[in-house]
């Protein structure tokens, strides 16, 4: 996982929207589908890219797909962004 790959993934409104979603626990793609207006093909897309970022985890159970927030991940950004803000690491930004 580069930091590039995350920037790219955080950049598009929709993958931002997923992992909102995703904070309050794992969802099937076909429940993050259900909540936009767009193909399952476009929404698998969004995952994909998030996957590759390393945001979110794919796990598979008999006929789904699930997918969790990568909290460490995000962890590891704000620890990146503190620093080049110039505090202290534990600091809150």
């Amino acid at each position: 996982m580069g930091f590039g790959e995350t920037f790219k993934a955080l950049s598009d409104p929709v993958r931002r929207e997923i992992l909102v979603m995703l904070k309050s626990g794992r969802m099937s793609a076909g429940e993050i589908a259900d909540r936009f207006d767009m193909t399952n093909a476009t929404i698998s897309y969004h995952l994909s890219v998030l996957k590759k970022a390393d945001l979110v985890w794919e796990t598979k159970e008999k006929n789904y797909v699930y997918y969790n927030l990568n909290t460490s991940v995000v962890e590891e950004i704000m620890l990146w962004l503190s620093d080049l803000k110039g505090g202290k690491q534990n600091e809150t930004i």
